[in-house]
């Protein structure tokens, strides 16, 4: 278990309001990757999340920009990675963290991160 992820044992009786640490964990934080568009990206990205033994509830990706002869490095180059993903489970501090540990994945160039509060 991941020295940071708490412990989910915490009980509480019902006339004492829920501090729990699920519900700390309640929110989805939202991370959007700028990178290139290398082979190895998607999974060195997956790679930080899979070491937290967290699986992403969502994940979009998309090749975009230029393709072909046309483009000015060449065939296939000039051509940009999109991922978004959301990801369950994170507390502030360790989705922040993770958020930094992408922004120094090589090919990454941007990372984006914002929590959306479920209820």
């Amino acid at each position: 278990m991941s020295p940071f992820v708490p412990a989910l044992e915490a009980k509480t009786s019902p006339s004492q309001p829920d501090r729990s640490p699920l519900r700390a964990l309640s929110g989805v934080y939202c991370f959007s990757i700028q990178a290139e568009a290398e082979p190895n990206v998607m999974s060195r990205v997956l790679e930080l999340f899979a070491k937290r033994n967290l699986v992403p509830s969502r994940w979009v990706s998309e090749v975009v920009g230029p393709s072909g002869p046309s483009s000015p490095s060449g065939p296939g180059g000039g051509r940009e990675l999109s991922i978004d993903l959301q990801v369950r489970g994170l507390d502030g501090e360790t989705a922040h963290y993770v958020a930094r540990c992408l922004r120094q994945l090589h090919y990454v160039d941007s990372v984006l991160i914002s929590e959306k509060r479920v209820s």
